[in-house]
């Protein structure tokens, strides 16, 4: 009999050997599972059909993003435009994909406004009131030399809200796999770091999500209720 053929350490380690090959080959398959039964989808309304006057702000102007930035989003809709109430500025960025890849995810402002020379002082979150309850989104206080600024933002679909960049590729996994829908948005919305235009940012975000729903052609069902 071979040397070691019946030691307990051995037989552990080739069973952990086993189920670490058979953890990969389970993940290369539902990501190649994942690719092949996603679809794009398209829009009901395009993200140009958001008023141009909500919740006491009104467009001051359209702020296209340039090609070399559109280039590296790979969007498939998106709006970014400045609206302006009582002489307080913001600043909403909505981009859309038709369908995500495995592997790959929406550029989340955690990291690219560190890479525009932000600096994230305070990781926060708030929630929006909404018609049928609530949901939370992100709230994060930046800022540049002594600009400050206040980023509120979230990732919504054509059935969910959510906050977290983490719960969000799981989920995006989880539809891939079970109907084949990888489309979803980014709303980002920045005003500066004041109270008071802080709160009309939370009010201005809670009317903005039924427009939203409007052009993913569906109605979200809040599961927070208050």
């Amino acid at each position: 009999m071979p040397r070691g053929q019946n030691n307990p350490r051995l037989l552990r380690a080739a069973n952990w050997s086993f189920a670490g090959v058979a953890a990969i080959l389970s993940a290369t398959l539902a990501a190649s599972a994942f690719t092949e039964r996603e679809h794009p989808q398209t829009l009901a309304q395009p993200l140009a059909s958001i008023p141009k006057t909500m919740a006491g702000f009104s467009a001051q102007q359209d702020a296209p993003l340039p090609p070399s930035q559109l280039k590296r989003l790979v969007v498939s809709d998106y709006i970014s435009r400045i609206y302006a109430q009582n002489g307080h500025p913001l600043s909403l960025l909505i981009t859309y994909y038709a369908e995500q890849r495995a592997g790959e995810s929406m550029h989340s402002p955690k990291h690219c406004l560190p890479g525009s020379g932000w600096e994230i002082w305070n990781y926060d979150s708030t929630t929006l009131p909404l018609r049928d309850g609530r949901v939370t989104v992100n709230k994060y206080f930046i800022h540049k030399g002594n600009d400050r600024q206040v980023v509120l933002y979230w990732y919504e679909s054509s059935s969910r809200i959510i906050a977290s960049e983490y719960l969000g590729k799981f989920l995006l996994m989880r539809d891939a796999a079970l109907n084949g829908r990888t489309d979803g948005a980014l709303v980002r919305i920045i005003v500066p770091d004041q109270p008071e235009a802080v709160e009309q940012a939370v009010e201005f975000a809670s009317r903005l999500i039924p427009y939203i729903e409007r052009c993913f052609g569906t109605r979200i069902a809040v599961a927070d209720k208050t």
